[in-house]
């Protein structure tokens, strides 16, 4: 073990230090957080778990949920819908795709309702052609919102509009951008659309920063009384010979449509300009071979099942270490992406990141002798 840290060690001597040491912008918003989507590490945040009203934040879940039915064919981009007068007589004049009571229309113009225009209308049209009703639609709002993990989540509705039942914070809605992004990357390109038309009605995408940064390509603008205005950026930009990095911007409850670009922009370009990201393991890669006891292995290959990135600040000297921690010793069976302990990113006595050690192969049970021949090994390791 001392050895395999000794190792590591020797490969971790990019500039680091915890991001907590570098102070982030003052931003003009309720709540703020910056997330680094390749390594999934905050950058900076303020009241990141307060709960708020997600307004039209909330079309995200929409989305992400009727990409799900795209991805596993119960709707088809070129299926039409029937759109219900519940959908037609949605409130909120100022967000809406326009559509017309029992008019065809397809799944794929819905999306682009949907996510440029912001419509209530094709929100609620795709609510019901994926679950029926709006409420069932709900349910499967919060049974994903569990799934993904977002704590401090519940969703009421498809659109937004408030209801005491519709909230969330910050942090989550960074996870669910981010798991957006990743599991439909082809469908997430709708949301770099600058404009869209539909029934001869042209609006553009209110995210101002798809025009003022060509870096950003989404994600998505919220506003009502109670929410104040919100935005959810992203943008990627190359990252020192690195390939590229992703950041995502979530800025809550600012006082106007200009501002929550800007601030969003400052969010953006302090993290680009103050941090690099480093891959530090592969996916697949072994880190670690310890010993398996009562096995058909005598050892297992121990390591992560995704690209392992960590993200640091820039022209820091500090060497970042890599900590294992996990329990022996280690008994068969042992299933494939088990997770059998801890590898903790430290820089100066500090965590950075914490990521489950993964069981990178599976190890069946030996045979009778095998097995007691082990046990009585193990009495001599106590």
């Amino acid at each position: 073990m001392k050895k395999f840290l000794a190792a590591c060690a020797a490969l971790f001597l990019f500039a680091t230090a915890s991001a907590q040491s570098l102070p982030p912008p003052a931003i003009a918003a309720r709540s703020w957080l910056l997330l680094d989507a390749n390594s999934g590490q905050v950058l900076g945040a303020q009241d990141p778990d307060m709960r708020i009203e997600p307004a039209s934040l909330t079309k995200i879940m929409t989305a992400y949920l009727a990409f799900s039915a795209v991805r596993e064919k119960r709707l088809d981009l070129n299926q039409t819908v029937n759109v219900s007068v519940n959908a037609w007589k949605v409130d909120g004049d100022s967000s809406k795709m326009f559509i017309e009571p029992r008019t065809p229309v397809r799944v794929q113009d819905l999306l682009y309702g949907l996510i440029v225009q912001s419509g209530n209308d094709a929100a609620i049209a795709l609510a019901e052609a994926v679950a029926g009703t709006e409420s069932a639609f709900a349910d499967l709002m919060n049974r994903e919102a569990q799934r993904m993990g977002l704590k401090n989540t519940r969703f009421a509705n498809p659109h937004g509009l408030p209801h005491p039942n519709n909230y969330s914070t910050a942090r989550d809605l960074s996870i669910l951008a981010t798991h957006l992004i990743a599991d439909f990357p082809e469908l997430y390109k709708i949301y770099s659309t600058k404009s869209f038309t539909y029934n001869r009605i042209t609006q553009p995408n209110r995210n101002r920063l798809l025009w003022l940064d060509p870096t950003v390509d989404g994600m998505k603008t919220g506003h009502t009384q109670a929410a104040g205005y919100c935005l959810i950026a992203t943008a990627k930009r190359p990252n020192g010979g690195n390939g590229e990095r992703r950041l995502i911007s979530v800025v809550l409850g600012t006082e106007s449509d200009g501002m929550r670009a800007q601030e969003s922009q400052k969010l953006l370009n302090w993290g680009f300009l103050n941090f690099d990201t480093y891959k530090v393991y592969s996916k697949g890669q072994p880190v670690l071979m310890p010993t398996v006891w009562k096995g058909s292995l005598d050892s297992i290959k121990l390591g992560f099942n995704r690209d392992v990135y960590v993200t640091l600040p820039r022209g820091s000297n500090a060497k970042l270490k890599p900590v294992v921690e996990r329990t022996d010793p280690l008994v068969a069976p042992i299933a494939q992406n088990m997770r059998v302990g801890t590898l903790k990113l430290m820089a100066d006595d500090k965590l950075v990141n914490s990521l489950p050690l993964l069981a990178l192969e599976q190890v069946n049970e030996a045979t009778i002798v095998g097995r007691a021949f082990d046990s009585v090994r193990l009495l001599f390791q106590r």
